[in-house]
Protein backbone atom coordinates (compact mmCIF):
# COMPACT_ATOMS: atom_id res chain seq x y z
CA UNK A 1 0.00 0.00 0.00
CA UNK A 2 2.91 2.31 0.61
CA UNK A 3 6.62 2.53 -0.15
CA UNK A 4 9.33 4.01 1.96
CA UNK A 5 12.12 5.68 -0.01
CA UNK A 6 15.68 5.57 1.29
CA UNK A 7 16.06 9.29 0.72
CA UNK A 8 15.42 11.47 3.76
CA UNK A 9 13.99 14.16 1.54
CA UNK A 10 10.95 12.32 0.28
CA UNK A 11 8.35 10.08 1.88
CA UNK A 12 5.47 8.68 -0.12
CA UNK A 13 2.23 8.65 1.89
CA UNK A 14 -1.04 7.25 0.55
CA UNK A 15 -4.42 8.81 1.08
CA UNK A 16 -7.90 7.25 0.74
CA UNK A 17 -8.26 8.21 -2.91
CA UNK A 18 -4.88 6.88 -3.94
CA UNK A 19 -3.22 10.30 -4.33
CA UNK A 20 0.43 10.30 -3.28
CA UNK A 21 1.58 13.17 -1.05
CA UNK A 22 5.24 14.18 -1.35
CA UNK A 23 6.72 15.56 1.85
CA UNK A 24 10.00 17.29 1.13
CA UNK A 25 12.72 19.06 3.07
CA UNK A 26 10.42 21.68 4.61
CA UNK A 27 8.98 18.97 6.89
CA UNK A 28 11.09 16.75 9.13
CA UNK A 29 11.03 13.01 8.59
CA UNK A 30 9.66 12.40 12.10
CA UNK A 31 6.67 14.63 11.30
CA UNK A 32 6.11 12.68 8.09
CA UNK A 33 6.11 9.39 9.99
CA UNK A 34 3.74 10.87 12.57
CA UNK A 35 1.32 11.85 9.82
CA UNK A 36 1.53 8.39 8.26
CA UNK A 37 0.68 6.83 11.63
CA UNK A 38 -2.35 9.15 11.87
CA UNK A 39 -3.52 7.95 8.44
CA UNK A 40 -3.22 4.31 9.52
CA UNK A 41 -5.07 5.10 12.74
CA UNK A 42 -7.88 6.76 10.79
CA UNK A 43 -8.15 3.73 8.48
CA UNK A 44 -7.60 1.29 11.40
CA UNK A 45 -4.86 -0.38 9.34
CA UNK A 46 -3.46 -2.52 12.16
CA UNK A 47 -1.12 -4.75 10.12
CA UNK A 48 0.37 -1.85 8.16
CA UNK A 49 0.79 -0.02 11.45
CA UNK A 50 2.74 -2.94 12.92
CA UNK A 51 5.07 -3.01 9.90
CA UNK A 52 5.66 0.72 10.24
CA UNK A 53 6.27 0.27 13.97
CA UNK A 54 9.00 -2.28 13.20
CA UNK A 55 10.67 0.11 10.75
CA UNK A 56 10.55 2.92 13.29
CA UNK A 57 12.31 0.69 15.81
CA UNK A 58 15.12 -0.25 13.40
CA UNK A 59 15.52 3.34 12.18
CA UNK A 60 15.60 4.78 15.69
CA UNK A 61 12.59 7.07 15.25
CA UNK A 62 10.74 5.25 18.03
CA UNK A 63 12.75 7.31 20.54
CA UNK A 64 10.67 10.39 19.68
CA UNK A 65 7.75 10.71 22.10
CA UNK A 66 5.54 12.22 19.40
CA UNK A 67 6.03 9.06 17.29
CA UNK A 68 5.39 6.71 20.21
CA UNK A 69 2.28 8.67 21.28
CA UNK A 70 0.86 8.44 17.78
CA UNK A 71 1.48 4.69 17.79
CA UNK A 72 -0.39 4.47 21.10
CA UNK A 73 -3.33 6.17 19.41
CA UNK A 74 -3.05 3.85 16.37
CA UNK A 75 -3.19 0.68 18.46
CA UNK A 76 -6.06 1.99 20.56
CA UNK A 77 -8.05 2.88 17.43
CA UNK A 78 -7.48 -0.66 16.15
CA UNK A 79 -8.79 -2.09 19.42
CA UNK A 80 -5.35 -3.36 20.42
CA UNK A 81 -5.36 -1.93 23.94
CA UNK A 82 -2.66 -4.34 25.13
CA UNK A 83 -0.15 -3.05 22.54
CA UNK A 84 -1.25 0.53 23.17
CA UNK A 85 -0.65 0.13 26.90
CA UNK A 86 2.83 -1.41 26.42
CA UNK A 87 3.94 1.62 24.39
CA UNK A 88 2.12 4.00 26.73
CA UNK A 89 4.11 2.71 29.70
CA UNK A 90 7.42 3.44 27.93
CA UNK A 91 6.69 7.17 27.69
CA UNK A 92 7.55 9.26 30.79
CA UNK A 93 4.46 9.80 32.96
CA UNK A 94 5.05 13.56 32.93
CA UNK A 95 4.63 13.69 29.13
CA UNK A 96 1.10 14.96 28.56
CA UNK A 97 1.04 13.79 24.95
CA UNK A 98 0.81 10.14 26.01
CA UNK A 99 -2.26 10.83 28.14
CA UNK A 100 -3.92 12.77 25.33
CA UNK A 101 -3.19 9.94 22.85
CA UNK A 102 -4.58 7.05 24.91
CA UNK A 103 -7.57 8.81 26.48
CA UNK A 104 -8.54 10.52 23.22
CA UNK A 105 -8.27 7.40 21.07
CA UNK A 106 -10.12 5.27 23.64
CA UNK A 107 -13.04 7.72 23.79
CA UNK A 108 -13.05 8.17 20.03
CA UNK A 109 -13.13 4.45 19.28
CA UNK A 110 -15.71 3.34 21.83
CA UNK A 111 -13.53 2.17 24.73
CA UNK A 112 -15.26 4.52 27.12
CA UNK A 113 -14.60 2.64 30.36
CA UNK A 114 -10.93 2.47 29.45
CA UNK A 115 -10.81 6.22 28.80
CA UNK A 116 -12.24 6.93 32.26
CA UNK A 117 -9.83 4.47 33.91
CA UNK A 118 -6.80 6.07 32.25
CA UNK A 119 -7.97 9.55 33.30
CA UNK A 120 -8.30 8.36 36.89
CA UNK A 121 -4.71 7.16 36.63
CA UNK A 122 -3.63 10.52 35.20
CA UNK A 123 -5.11 12.28 38.23
CA UNK A 124 -2.65 10.44 40.50
CA UNK A 125 0.36 11.97 38.71
CA UNK A 126 1.68 15.20 40.20
CA UNK A 127 2.10 18.29 38.03
CA UNK A 128 -0.42 17.44 35.31
CA UNK A 129 -3.49 19.26 36.61
CA UNK A 130 -3.12 22.23 34.25
CA UNK A 131 -3.06 19.77 31.32
CA UNK A 132 -6.42 18.19 32.19
CA UNK A 133 -8.03 20.69 29.82
CA UNK A 134 -6.65 18.72 26.84
CA UNK A 135 -8.28 15.41 27.85
CA UNK A 136 -11.47 16.52 29.65
CA UNK A 137 -13.52 16.79 26.40
CA UNK A 138 -12.67 13.13 25.65
CA UNK A 139 -13.49 12.09 29.22
CA UNK A 140 -16.85 13.88 29.05
CA UNK A 141 -17.57 12.16 25.74
CA UNK A 142 -16.99 8.81 27.45
CA UNK A 143 -19.32 9.79 30.31
CA UNK A 144 -22.03 10.79 27.85
CA UNK A 145 -21.89 7.55 25.89
CA UNK A 146 -21.94 5.49 29.08
CA UNK A 147 -24.75 7.60 30.55
CA UNK A 148 -22.50 8.06 33.58
CA UNK A 149 -24.01 11.21 35.04
CA UNK A 150 -22.26 10.74 38.43
CA UNK A 151 -18.76 10.79 36.92
CA UNK A 152 -19.85 13.61 34.60
CA UNK A 153 -20.85 15.72 37.61
CA UNK A 154 -17.47 15.05 39.23
CA UNK A 155 -15.66 16.15 36.07
CA UNK A 156 -17.84 19.28 36.02
CA UNK A 157 -16.71 20.02 39.57
CA UNK A 158 -13.08 19.55 38.50
CA UNK A 159 -13.62 21.94 35.59
CA UNK A 160 -14.88 24.64 37.93
CA UNK A 161 -12.06 23.99 40.39
CA UNK A 162 -9.43 24.33 37.64
CA UNK A 163 -11.24 27.28 35.95
CA UNK A 164 -11.59 25.44 32.63
CA UNK A 165 -15.20 26.53 32.12
CA UNK A 166 -14.11 29.38 29.83
CA UNK A 167 -12.66 26.91 27.32
CA UNK A 168 -15.16 26.55 24.44
CA UNK A 169 -14.27 22.89 23.78
CA UNK A 170 -14.77 21.98 27.44
CA UNK A 171 -18.11 23.80 27.65
CA UNK A 172 -19.39 22.18 24.45
CA UNK A 173 -18.32 18.75 25.71
CA UNK A 174 -20.18 19.41 28.98
CA UNK A 175 -23.33 20.30 27.07
CA UNK A 176 -23.11 17.10 24.97
CA UNK A 177 -22.47 14.99 28.08
CA UNK A 178 -25.50 16.35 29.94
CA UNK A 179 -27.66 15.99 26.82
CA UNK A 180 -26.68 12.33 26.37
CA UNK A 181 -27.34 11.73 30.08
CA UNK A 182 -30.88 13.08 29.53
CA UNK A 183 -30.20 16.20 31.60
CA UNK A 184 -30.93 18.81 28.97
CA UNK A 185 -31.81 21.37 31.66
CA UNK A 186 -28.24 21.18 32.97
CA UNK A 187 -26.93 21.37 29.41
CA UNK A 188 -28.91 24.60 28.97
CA UNK A 189 -27.49 26.01 32.23
CA UNK A 190 -23.95 25.41 30.96
CA UNK A 191 -24.86 27.07 27.67
CA UNK A 192 -26.44 30.09 29.38
CA UNK A 193 -23.32 30.44 31.52
CA UNK A 194 -20.98 30.71 28.51
CA UNK A 195 -19.60 34.21 27.99
CA UNK A 196 -19.22 33.61 24.25
CA UNK A 197 -21.89 31.38 22.75
CA UNK A 198 -20.78 29.86 19.47
CA UNK A 199 -22.54 27.69 16.91
CA UNK A 200 -20.93 24.46 18.16
CA UNK A 201 -22.38 24.95 21.66
CA UNK A 202 -25.76 25.97 20.24
CA UNK A 203 -25.92 22.83 18.08
CA UNK A 204 -25.09 20.69 21.11
CA UNK A 205 -28.02 22.12 23.10
CA UNK A 206 -30.41 21.94 20.14
CA UNK A 207 -29.47 18.28 19.56
CA UNK A 208 -30.06 17.59 23.26
CA UNK A 209 -33.51 19.18 23.16
CA UNK A 210 -34.39 17.27 19.98
CA UNK A 211 -33.31 13.92 21.45
CA UNK A 212 -35.48 14.51 24.52
CA UNK A 213 -38.55 15.32 22.45
CA UNK A 214 -38.35 19.07 23.21
CA UNK A 215 -38.26 20.31 19.63
CA UNK A 216 -40.29 23.46 20.37
CA UNK A 217 -37.79 24.53 23.04
CA UNK A 218 -34.97 23.87 20.57
CA UNK A 219 -36.65 26.06 17.94
CA UNK A 220 -37.18 28.83 20.50
CA UNK A 221 -33.49 28.78 21.41
CA UNK A 222 -32.43 28.91 17.76
CA UNK A 223 -34.71 31.88 17.11
CA UNK A 224 -33.40 33.77 20.17
CA UNK A 225 -29.78 33.10 19.16
CA UNK A 226 -30.48 34.35 15.64
CA UNK A 227 -31.46 37.68 17.17
CA UNK A 228 -28.03 37.72 18.86
CA UNK A 229 -26.29 37.15 15.54
CA UNK A 230 -25.64 33.40 15.74
CA UNK A 231 -26.94 32.06 12.44
CA UNK A 232 -28.00 28.36 12.33
CA UNK A 233 -26.24 26.06 9.89
CA UNK A 234 -27.27 22.79 8.26
CA UNK A 235 -26.45 20.85 11.48
CA UNK A 236 -28.82 23.08 13.47
CA UNK A 237 -31.65 22.69 10.99
CA UNK A 238 -31.16 18.94 10.77
CA UNK A 239 -31.44 18.64 14.55
CA UNK A 240 -34.72 20.59 14.45
CA UNK A 241 -36.02 18.44 11.60
CA UNK A 242 -35.06 15.32 13.57
CA UNK A 243 -36.77 16.61 16.72
CA UNK A 244 -40.11 17.39 15.05
CA UNK A 245 -39.90 14.23 12.95
CA UNK A 246 -39.50 12.06 16.06
CA UNK A 247 -42.58 13.75 17.53
CA UNK A 248 -44.50 12.87 14.37
CA UNK A 249 -45.25 16.55 13.69
CA UNK A 250 -45.18 16.51 9.91
CA UNK A 251 -46.47 20.08 9.59
CA UNK A 252 -43.49 21.42 11.58
CA UNK A 253 -41.07 19.23 9.65
CA UNK A 254 -42.30 20.83 6.42
CA UNK A 255 -42.04 24.26 8.09
CA UNK A 256 -38.41 23.54 9.07
CA UNK A 257 -37.59 22.65 5.47
CA UNK A 258 -39.21 25.90 4.31
CA UNK A 259 -37.38 28.05 6.88
CA UNK A 260 -34.13 26.26 6.16
CA UNK A 261 -34.27 27.03 2.45
CA UNK A 262 -35.49 30.58 3.18
CA UNK A 263 -32.41 31.01 5.40
CA UNK A 264 -30.16 30.08 2.47
CA UNK A 265 -29.31 26.60 3.74
CA UNK A 266 -29.95 23.69 1.37
CA UNK A 267 -31.28 20.41 2.84
CA UNK A 268 -28.81 17.55 2.56
CA UNK A 269 -28.99 13.76 2.81
CA UNK A 270 -28.99 14.01 6.63
CA UNK A 271 -32.12 16.17 6.46
CA UNK A 272 -33.97 13.51 4.49
CA UNK A 273 -32.61 10.70 6.67
CA UNK A 274 -33.93 12.52 9.76
CA UNK A 275 -37.43 12.61 8.28
CA UNK A 276 -37.27 8.91 7.39
CA UNK A 277 -36.05 8.10 10.90
CA UNK A 278 -38.99 9.97 12.43
CA UNK A 279 -41.51 8.08 10.32
CA UNK A 280 -39.94 4.72 11.18
CA UNK A 281 -39.89 5.51 14.91
CA UNK A 282 -43.57 6.42 14.74
CA UNK A 283 -44.40 3.22 12.78
CA UNK A 284 -45.48 5.26 9.75
CA UNK A 285 -43.66 2.92 7.41
CA UNK A 286 -45.49 3.83 4.21
CA UNK A 287 -44.55 7.50 4.66
CA UNK A 288 -40.95 6.41 5.34
CA UNK A 289 -40.80 4.51 2.03
CA UNK A 290 -42.46 7.40 0.16
CA UNK A 291 -39.94 9.86 1.62
CA UNK A 292 -37.09 7.57 0.55
CA UNK A 293 -38.41 7.55 -3.04
CA UNK A 294 -38.91 11.33 -2.89
CA UNK A 295 -35.31 11.70 -1.74
CA UNK A 296 -34.07 9.66 -4.70
CA UNK A 297 -36.14 11.76 -7.12
CA UNK A 298 -34.46 14.89 -5.71
CA UNK A 299 -31.09 13.46 -6.69
CA UNK A 300 -29.77 12.60 -3.23
CA UNK A 301 -27.70 9.46 -2.81
CA UNK A 302 -28.67 7.59 0.37
CA UNK A 303 -25.86 6.94 2.81
CA UNK A 304 -25.31 3.92 5.02
CA UNK A 305 -27.16 5.84 7.76
CA UNK A 306 -30.20 6.25 5.48
CA UNK A 307 -30.32 2.55 4.62
CA UNK A 308 -29.81 1.35 8.22
CA UNK A 309 -32.54 3.78 9.34
CA UNK A 310 -35.06 2.54 6.76
CA UNK A 311 -34.49 -1.22 7.12
CA UNK A 312 -36.30 -1.55 10.50
CA UNK A 313 -39.49 -0.54 8.66
CA UNK A 314 -39.11 -3.78 6.66
CA UNK A 315 -38.77 -6.03 9.71
CA UNK A 316 -42.11 -7.82 9.25
CA UNK A 317 -42.93 -10.74 6.97
CA UNK A 318 -45.34 -8.50 5.05
CA UNK A 319 -42.56 -6.03 4.19
CA UNK A 320 -39.70 -8.43 3.51
CA UNK A 321 -39.96 -7.94 -0.28
CA UNK A 322 -39.31 -4.21 0.17
CA UNK A 323 -36.44 -5.08 2.49
CA UNK A 324 -34.87 -7.28 -0.16
CA UNK A 325 -35.18 -4.46 -2.68
CA UNK A 326 -33.41 -2.09 -0.29
CA UNK A 327 -30.78 -4.78 0.29
CA UNK A 328 -30.24 -4.89 -3.46
CA UNK A 329 -29.94 -1.12 -3.61
CA UNK A 330 -27.37 -1.24 -0.79
CA UNK A 331 -25.31 -3.75 -2.77
CA UNK A 332 -25.41 -1.67 -5.94
CA UNK A 333 -24.63 1.62 -4.15
CA UNK A 334 -21.73 0.07 -2.24
CA UNK A 335 -22.99 0.68 1.32
CA UNK A 336 -23.89 -2.96 2.04
CA UNK A 337 -20.47 -3.62 3.58
CA UNK A 338 -21.02 -0.95 6.24
CA UNK A 339 -21.27 -2.61 9.66
CA UNK A 340 -24.44 -0.70 10.58
CA UNK A 341 -26.17 -1.60 7.31
CA UNK A 342 -25.26 -5.26 7.66
CA UNK A 343 -26.39 -5.25 11.29
CA UNK A 344 -29.74 -3.78 10.20
CA UNK A 345 -30.01 -6.43 7.45
CA UNK A 346 -29.30 -9.23 9.94
CA UNK A 347 -31.97 -7.78 12.24
CA UNK A 348 -34.51 -7.45 9.40
CA UNK A 349 -34.07 -10.99 8.07
CA UNK A 350 -34.08 -12.45 11.59
CA UNK A 351 -37.30 -10.64 12.57
CA UNK A 352 -38.96 -11.73 9.32
CA UNK A 353 -38.14 -15.35 10.10
CA UNK A 354 -35.51 -15.73 7.37
CA UNK A 355 -33.00 -17.18 9.82
CA UNK A 356 -30.82 -18.82 7.16
CA UNK A 357 -30.31 -15.51 5.34
CA UNK A 358 -29.61 -13.71 8.63
CA UNK A 359 -27.05 -16.33 9.64
CA UNK A 360 -25.33 -16.22 6.24
CA UNK A 361 -25.01 -12.43 6.40
CA UNK A 362 -23.81 -12.64 9.99
CA UNK A 363 -21.15 -15.21 9.07
CA UNK A 364 -19.86 -13.06 6.18
CA UNK A 365 -19.31 -10.00 8.36
CA UNK A 366 -15.58 -9.42 9.03
CA UNK A 367 -16.45 -7.15 11.95
CA UNK A 368 -19.44 -7.45 14.28
CA UNK A 369 -20.66 -4.98 16.87
CA UNK A 370 -22.99 -5.39 19.84
CA UNK A 371 -26.07 -4.64 17.72
CA UNK A 372 -25.12 -7.37 15.24
CA UNK A 373 -24.74 -10.02 17.93
CA UNK A 374 -27.92 -8.96 19.72
CA UNK A 375 -29.93 -9.11 16.47
CA UNK A 376 -28.84 -12.65 15.59
CA UNK A 377 -29.30 -13.96 19.16
CA UNK A 378 -32.79 -12.42 19.38
CA UNK A 379 -33.63 -13.82 15.94
CA UNK A 380 -32.73 -17.38 16.89
CA UNK A 381 -34.39 -17.12 20.33
CA UNK A 382 -37.67 -15.69 19.02
CA UNK A 383 -38.02 -18.30 16.28
CA UNK A 384 -37.45 -21.36 18.42
CA UNK A 385 -33.74 -21.93 17.80
CA UNK A 386 -32.97 -21.49 21.47
CA UNK A 387 -29.96 -23.76 21.77
CA UNK A 388 -28.33 -22.00 18.81
CA UNK A 389 -29.10 -18.64 20.45
CA UNK A 390 -27.37 -19.71 23.67
CA UNK A 391 -24.41 -20.99 21.65
CA UNK A 392 -24.12 -17.63 19.88
CA UNK A 393 -24.24 -15.88 23.26
CA UNK A 394 -21.37 -18.08 24.44
CA UNK A 395 -19.39 -17.25 21.29
CA UNK A 396 -19.93 -13.54 21.81
CA UNK A 397 -18.76 -13.79 25.41
CA UNK A 398 -15.72 -15.89 24.51
CA UNK A 399 -14.56 -13.85 21.49
CA UNK A 400 -14.86 -10.49 23.30
CA UNK A 401 -15.29 -8.83 19.91
CA UNK A 402 -18.23 -6.75 21.10
CA UNK A 403 -19.38 -5.58 24.50
CA UNK A 404 -22.28 -7.45 26.10
CA UNK A 405 -25.08 -5.07 27.13
CA UNK A 406 -28.51 -5.31 28.74
CA UNK A 407 -30.12 -6.31 25.42
CA UNK A 408 -27.63 -9.18 24.98
CA UNK A 409 -28.77 -10.65 28.27
CA UNK A 410 -32.43 -10.03 27.43
CA UNK A 411 -31.94 -12.08 24.26
CA UNK A 412 -30.10 -14.87 26.07
CA UNK A 413 -32.68 -15.00 28.89
CA UNK A 414 -35.46 -15.14 26.28
CA UNK A 415 -33.78 -18.21 24.79
CA UNK A 416 -33.45 -19.80 28.25
CA UNK A 417 -37.13 -19.10 28.90
CA UNK A 418 -38.28 -20.68 25.65
CA UNK A 419 -36.14 -23.77 26.11
CA UNK A 420 -36.93 -24.04 29.84
CA UNK A 421 -33.31 -23.97 31.07
CA UNK A 422 -33.79 -22.55 34.58
CA UNK A 423 -30.24 -23.30 35.73
CA UNK A 424 -28.63 -21.44 32.83
CA UNK A 425 -31.11 -18.57 33.13
CA UNK A 426 -30.30 -18.10 36.82
CA UNK A 427 -26.57 -18.23 36.09
CA UNK A 428 -26.85 -15.61 33.34
CA UNK A 429 -28.98 -13.39 35.58
CA UNK A 430 -26.26 -13.63 38.23
CA UNK A 431 -23.19 -13.00 36.03
CA UNK A 432 -24.98 -10.10 34.33
CA UNK A 433 -24.88 -8.31 37.68
CA UNK A 434 -21.67 -9.63 39.22
CA UNK A 435 -19.36 -9.93 36.20
CA UNK A 436 -20.72 -7.26 33.85
CA UNK A 437 -22.14 -4.79 36.40
CA UNK A 438 -25.44 -4.56 34.54
CA UNK A 439 -28.37 -3.71 36.79
CA UNK A 440 -31.43 -5.86 35.96
CA UNK A 441 -34.14 -3.97 34.10
CA UNK A 442 -37.84 -4.71 33.87
CA UNK A 443 -37.34 -6.81 30.74
CA UNK A 444 -34.82 -9.04 32.56
CA UNK A 445 -37.27 -9.61 35.42
CA UNK A 446 -40.05 -10.34 32.90
CA UNK A 447 -37.82 -13.00 31.27
CA UNK A 448 -37.01 -14.58 34.65
CA UNK A 449 -40.68 -14.60 35.69
CA UNK A 450 -41.56 -16.18 32.34
CA UNK A 451 -38.74 -18.72 32.79
CA UNK A 452 -39.99 -19.78 36.24
CA UNK A 453 -43.60 -19.64 35.09
CA UNK A 454 -43.14 -21.90 32.07
CA UNK A 455 -41.48 -24.47 34.33
CA UNK A 456 -44.43 -24.32 36.75
CA UNK A 457 -42.37 -22.72 39.53
CA UNK A 458 -45.00 -20.10 40.30
CA UNK A 459 -43.96 -19.54 43.91
CA UNK A 460 -40.37 -18.72 42.81
CA UNK A 461 -41.74 -16.37 40.14
CA UNK A 462 -44.01 -14.60 42.64
CA UNK A 463 -41.16 -14.34 45.17
CA UNK A 464 -38.96 -12.68 42.53
CA UNK A 465 -41.70 -10.16 41.73
CA UNK A 466 -42.16 -9.29 45.41
CA UNK A 467 -38.41 -8.75 45.92
CA UNK A 468 -37.87 -6.63 42.81
CA UNK A 469 -36.12 -3.32 43.62
CA UNK A 470 -38.19 -1.60 40.92
CA UNK A 471 -41.96 -1.51 40.44
CA UNK A 472 -43.13 -4.43 38.22
CA UNK A 473 -44.71 -3.34 34.95
CA UNK A 474 -47.45 -4.89 32.82
CA UNK A 475 -44.99 -7.23 31.08
CA UNK A 476 -43.80 -8.73 34.37
CA UNK A 477 -47.36 -9.20 35.67
CA UNK A 478 -48.51 -10.31 32.20
CA UNK A 479 -45.89 -13.07 32.09
CA UNK A 480 -46.94 -14.15 35.58
CA UNK A 481 -50.66 -14.16 34.71
CA UNK A 482 -50.00 -16.25 31.60
CA UNK A 483 -48.03 -18.74 33.70
CA UNK A 484 -50.83 -18.94 36.27
CA UNK A 485 -53.33 -19.53 33.45
CA UNK A 486 -51.21 -22.32 31.95
CA UNK A 487 -50.79 -24.08 35.29
CA UNK A 488 -54.27 -23.42 36.65
CA UNK A 489 -53.30 -21.39 39.73
CA UNK A 490 -56.41 -19.28 40.36
CA UNK A 491 -55.33 -17.43 43.53
CA UNK A 492 -52.03 -16.10 42.13
CA UNK A 493 -53.76 -15.32 38.82
CA UNK A 494 -56.18 -13.06 40.69
CA UNK A 495 -53.23 -11.21 42.26
CA UNK A 496 -51.64 -10.68 38.84
CA UNK A 497 -54.96 -9.61 37.27
CA UNK A 498 -55.54 -7.07 40.06
CA UNK A 499 -52.17 -5.41 39.41
CA UNK A 500 -52.72 -5.48 35.64
CA UNK A 501 -56.11 -3.81 36.02
CA UNK A 502 -54.34 -0.93 37.80
CA UNK A 503 -51.64 -0.69 35.13
CA UNK A 504 -54.00 -1.17 32.15
CA UNK A 505 -57.46 -0.11 33.35
CA UNK A 506 -58.89 0.08 29.81
CA UNK A 507 -57.60 -3.29 28.59
CA UNK A 508 -59.91 -6.30 28.41
CA UNK A 509 -57.23 -8.83 27.44
CA UNK A 510 -56.04 -9.62 30.96
CA UNK A 511 -59.61 -10.03 32.25
CA UNK A 512 -60.36 -12.38 29.38
CA UNK A 513 -57.32 -14.46 30.32
CA UNK A 514 -58.52 -14.63 33.91
CA UNK A 515 -62.02 -15.48 32.69
CA UNK A 516 -60.59 -18.40 30.71
CA UNK A 517 -58.85 -19.67 33.84
CA UNK A 518 -62.11 -19.42 35.84
CA UNK A 519 -63.91 -21.35 33.10
CA UNK A 520 -61.32 -24.15 33.24
CA UNK A 521 -61.80 -24.28 37.01
CA UNK A 522 -65.59 -24.41 36.61
CA UNK A 523 -66.17 -21.07 38.36
CA UNK A 524 -68.88 -19.90 35.99
CA UNK A 525 -70.22 -17.22 38.32
CA UNK A 526 -66.91 -15.40 38.22
CA UNK A 527 -66.78 -15.83 34.43
CA UNK A 528 -70.17 -14.10 34.13
CA UNK A 529 -69.11 -11.24 36.43
CA UNK A 530 -65.97 -10.58 34.39
CA UNK A 531 -67.95 -10.51 31.13
CA UNK A 532 -70.42 -8.04 32.61
CA UNK A 533 -67.56 -5.79 33.76
CA UNK A 534 -66.03 -5.86 30.30
CA UNK A 535 -69.33 -4.90 28.66
CA UNK A 536 -70.33 -2.36 31.32
CA UNK A 537 -66.91 -0.73 31.49
CA UNK A 538 -66.59 -0.52 27.72
CA UNK A 539 -63.09 -1.95 27.93
CA UNK A 540 -60.98 -2.07 24.82
CA UNK A 541 -60.24 -5.32 23.08
CA UNK A 542 -57.56 -5.16 20.39
CA UNK A 543 -58.82 -6.07 16.94
CA UNK A 544 -57.18 -8.95 15.11
CA UNK A 545 -54.91 -8.06 12.21
CA UNK A 546 -53.91 -10.02 9.14
CA UNK A 547 -52.05 -9.53 5.88
CA UNK A 548 -52.13 -11.24 2.51
CA UNK A 549 -48.95 -11.78 0.50
CA UNK A 550 -49.64 -11.86 -3.21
Amino acid sequence: MHAFLRSTTLLRIPTRNGIIINLRLFRSESESYAELIDIYARDRAFHLGKKLHARLITSGFIRFNVITSNLVSLYACCGQLYHARKLFDRIPTSNVRRWIALIGASARCGFYDHALAVFSEMQTIQGLKHNYVFVIPSVLKACGHLGDRITGDKIHGLILKCSFELDAFVSSALIVMYSKCRSVEDARKVFDGMTVKDLVALNAVVAGYAQQGLANEALGLVQSMELMGVKPNVVTWNSLISGFSQKGDQAMVSEMFRLMIEDGVEPDVVSWTSVISGFVQNFRNKEAFDTFKHMLRHGFCPTSATISTLLPACATAARVRVGKEIHGYALVSGVEEDIFVRSALVDMYAKCGFISEARTLFGRMPEKNTVTWNSIIFGFANHGYCEEAVELFNQMEMQREAKLDHLTFTAALTACSHVGDIELGQRLFKIMQEKYNIEPRLEHYACMVDLFGRAGKLDEAYCMIKTMPIEPDMFVWGAFLAACRNHGHVELAEVAAMHLSELEPESAANRLLLSSLYADAGKWGKVERIKKRIKGGKLKKLQGLSWIDN
